[in-house]
């Protein structure tokens, strides 16, 4: 079973969605609650268990993403892992598992964004990661998988490679969001 480390900046993130500060931060919390749900599972049974155990949070060490996910990696087992950025509202769990299947074929998955950014990581080990996230990261995480004698395969999967930074991509999205992240979509409509 492949671990799962979600990044979230929480209420000060999403600094570039021009919206009013108390959706901003409704908003990032309703995406995070999408991703989780498609991270968990669908099966109602094994959501209860997750809830029952609770997810584990990890203090952000500062530094950005890459320090973030870092410490996340520290606490998981030396086991296939994902990464899954907390913007992206429309992924749904057989995403999830189309991700993990790359990291199970000892493979490094990688989900780029449409500006080169990375949105999401398939690590067959989590000593495979290396924090390069910003600008051009998704070519940097190819280069070290491959300097590392792993193969990295780029997944277009569209619902992780959608990602929230901006009122446009929003409303992009539109209708193909979690149901958390609709829920505040239509409380911005009623502004």
């Amino acid at each position: 079973m492949e671990q799962i480390v979600v990044p979230f900046r929480g209420a000060s993130g999403k600094r570039r969605l021009d919206v009013p500060d108390e959706f901003r931060s409704e908003l990032a919390l309703a995406m995070l609650g999408d991703v989780l749900f498609a991270c968990v599972t669908a099966d109602a049974a094994a959501r209860a268990l997750a809830l029952d155990f609770g997810a584990e949070i990890v203090d952000d060490p500062g530094g950005g993403q890459g320090p973030a996910v870092a410490a996340g990696l520290e606490l998981v087992q030396d086991l296939p892992v994902l990464i899954v950025n907390a913007d992206v509202p429309c992924v749904v769990p057989h995403d999830v598992r189309t991700l993990a299947g790359i990291a199970e074929l000892d493979a490094l998955g990688l989900v780029e964004a449409e500006d080169g950014t990375t949105n999401a990581l398939a690590l067959p080990r989590p000593l495979l990661f290396a924090p390069l996230y910003g600008a051009g990261s998704a070519e940097r995480f190819r280069y070290h998988a491959e300097a590392n004698g792993v193969t990295a395969i780029a997944s277009v999967i569209p619902n992780l490679v959608d990602d929230v930074d901006t009122l446009e991509d929003l409303t992009r999205i539109g209708v193909r969001a979690g149901p958390r992240t609709q829920a505040v979509i239509g409380q911005l409509a009623a502004l």
